[in-house]
Order: structure tokens, then sequence, then C-alpha cells
């Protein structure tokens, strides 16, 4: 099988690392890749959100399947672009897509679909915002509609920086606030048939002790041993199936990953958000537990032949991951910086770039996500930080606290 994967990030680093373990895969292509997709992948320069060049570049490489990384080339219509070509994708069409590019779309399809979640109001003018916060109160969620690289949330109890935040937006979808741990569960899906995998946790704030401004994620692990034995069913049940038939319903199927967002509320589990591919940086636990082979798994879902797979495969142990961001994330990142001990297993590369002197410095925000697994949570974390002490990026920062509630036993439902 010949594979194209499109996007630069961590989450597709982790992609890539899977996919080239996959015996099926013969040849495996990257578009625009990082330093470190270039270590497994063949790189191709190229606009990932321009659906042509992306799918003539698919027919140029024969490609067998197109796994599409991120979400902004998903809902600029990529996947439905490869597909005229008579190419398999692995991502959703543009229309499907909208469950992640608009947050008011994801709203109506769940009250349709009679999914638990947050009450919520789409507002599009100051004065409905401002009746919105007046309805919902505090602690105020502010989500701006549109995409947003995952920092398009504002969570606070300052009535003028959410209203700020929901001026600054222009369109934004304001609601109650989800109280309980939060999950993130991916589910592999064809349209019909629906895979889950393994739950896993991720860390939005800045800081230790979930202090700072939210990011793109500082860090995630898996397994939940503290979550309810059922929830990965109920979910299913509750959420899963009756997103896909009202997506069904309304002609637009949704195949690719659907990313469900979490709150195991004291009413069970509720939807925070929907994505529409593998959230960044729960990928690169999820699949270093994953032993079943990537490629098999994604060409399934991009074919419809999903319900013939057998059974996942998983690891046994567990799988943590430390973002490593750049000096002033999440505001205006500092880049150019050497990096200095990332080229090892285990140190996957997101914001990266190889400068002309082959020097491999930061470009970007979310620099690397140092991953590693152990027996058990304790060991994995163990693992994790001692890679993270031979990373040295000027101006660094980390959270040294990531999975550390988990391991002593303090999160309660």
């Amino acid at each position: 099988m010949r594979v194209l994967l499109i996007g630069s990030g961590g989450r597709e680093h982790a992609l890539a690392l899977g996919l080239a373990a996959d015996p099926s895969v013969e040849f495996l292509a990257a578009a625009p890749g990082n330093p470190g997709v270039a270590q497994v992948a063949e790189l191709h320069e190229i606009t990932a959100t321009d659906p042509a060049a992306v799918a003539a570049l698919a027919v140029e490489l024969a490609a067998d399947l197109v796994v599409v990384g991120p979400e902004a080339p998903l809902v600029a219509g990529v996947a439905d672009a490869v597909r005229a070509k008579g190419i398999a994708c692995f991502g959703p069409s543009a229309a499907a897509a909208q469950l992640e590019g608009s947050k008011a779309f994801a709203k109506d399809v769940m009250a349709a679909a009679g999914v638990p979640t947050a009450r919520s109001y789409a507002c599009t003018s100051p004065d409905e915002a401002g009746r919105a916060l007046d309805e919902l109160g505090a602690p105020y969620v502010v989500k701006n509609d549109g995409l947003a690289a995952g920092k398009g949330v504002v969570v606070t109890d300052d009535r003028a920086a959410a209203e700020q935040h929901a001026a600054d937006c222009g369109t934004v979808v304001i609601e109650e606030y989800l109280s309980g741990p939060e999950v993130s569960l991916f589910v592999v899906t064809d349209g019909t048939a629906a895979v889950p995998l393994m739950p896993a946790q991720d860390f939005k704030r800045l800081a230790d002790g979930d202090a700072g401004p939210n990011t793109g994620g500082m860090g995630a692990y898996a397994p939940l041993d503290w979550a309810p034995d059922d929830l990965v069913d109920r979910v299913l049940t509750e959420t899963v199936e009756p997103t896909l038939a009202e997506m069904r319903r309304r002609g637009t199927p949704f195949s690719g990953l659907l990313y469900v967002g979490l709150a195991l509320t004291p009413d069970g589990p509720k939807v925070i958000e929907f994505n529409a591919r593998f959230g960044d940086p729960e990928t690169q636990v999820v699949l270093a537990l994953l032993e079943s082979p990537l490629g098999s798994l994604l060409n399934a879902a991009a074919t419809g032949t999903l319900a013939q797979l057998p059974p996942l495969r998983w690891r046994e142990g567990a799988a943590i991951t430390v973002v490593v961001a750049s000096q002033n994330y999440p505001a205006t990142p500092r880049t150019g910086d050497v990096i200095d001990g990332a080229e090892v297993p285990g140190v996957i590369h997101a914001g990266t770039a190889r400068r002309a002197d082959g020097a491999l410095v930061s470009a970007g925000g979310r620099v690397l996500s140092v991953t590693a697994t152990g027996s058990d949570l304790a060991a994995a974390r163990a693992a994790a930080y001692a890679l993270v002490d031979g990373v040295r990026l000027d101006g660094a920062q980390f959270r040294t606290d990531i999975a550390l509630g988990a391991v002593e036993g303090r999160i309660k439902l």
C-alpha cells in the first residue's frame, strides 16, 4: 500500500511512525512533513490546504491511501478532491468536517441526535453574548465558532474577559460549564461502523496545576484506570452512533476520525466538543499503545470495510507525552532556537525545522512531544521526564505534572 500523509505537526509525526511500522505500507510520503517525519517518509513541499495540489500529488505518487492529519485541510475540502480522483482518503468531506469547523453546526447536530452536551447559545453580537452570559453564569465558557488550532476557548470567572473573547471572535458559542474530569475518545469510522480507540486525557492549560492560558495541549496519557468500565460503550451508544446516524440522515456521512471531547459530569459523560481528526497530543500516547497495524485500520475506514476488521490489539502498560513548547507560547512563540537532544526515539517533532547548516531549530509554539511507555503510569511518567531532561531548547516551557494526579490517585468522579 502506498500512503500519502498530509500535515506537519506532532500528530503527523506520530501517525507517520505508526504507518511506517505497518508491514502493509510499502511506501510512505508526507506533505509538507517536518524533520521528524522525514526520518520515515519521503517529504514533498505542498500547501496542505490546497485541495487540487494535494489531489495532484496523490495521483503523481500513485497513492492508494491519503491520510489527512490536520483540521484545516479537511474543512477546505482536501478529502473531497482526493476522492474525486478515485483515491481512498482517511478524513471526512468538507461538509462533514463542519463538526469541527463550526461549533454552532456541531451543537445543532448534537441537538438533533439527542447527544448529551452542555446547554449553549450561538451568538453573533455583543448583546446576544451578554444575554447568554447572564443566562448561563460563571464559570463562563466562550468558544470561537470557527477553527482556532485548539486555542479558541476561554473558560473564566472574569465577565470582562469572557465578553472580550466574544467580541474578538465575532461569532461564538457560549455554553454552560461542565464539571468533572475531561476525557478524549477517538473513534475510527467509515460512516456506519465505529471502532473506538483507547481513551486518553490531555492537559490544555500552559502551567502546572492547570494554571495559565489555554493551549493546544501540553501533554497527555493513557490508559485512564480511574474511568468507569462502561465509559466507551456508553459514549458509543449515547453519542457516537446517534451522531453518525444524524450525519447520514443529512446526506453528509462522516468517515474518518471522530474525536469526542468529554466531561465526566455527575450526570454522566457529556460532549464538550467534536473534532474531525486525531487530537494532538493525545494521538502520541494512543498510537504508542496500539499494536494493530495502523495503515490497515485507516484504510478500512477509508474504503468502507471497517466492519470486516478484526478487533484491535493493545500493548500492555501505559504511555505519557510531555509537550516542550517554545518561549512565549501560546502568544507569539519565539522560533529559530537550536534544539539539541531531540533526534532520539520517543521525541516526536511538531514545530521543528532544519536550518541550512543542518541544525534542528524551533519553528512553532509546541516544538516537541516527548513520549514514553512503561509497565504502568508511574514508569511511563518517569521515562518521559527522563527524555525531557535530555532535550535542550533555550526558553523551553513544559509542565512537570502530566499524569501526576492519576499516578497519585487524586482523580475522582
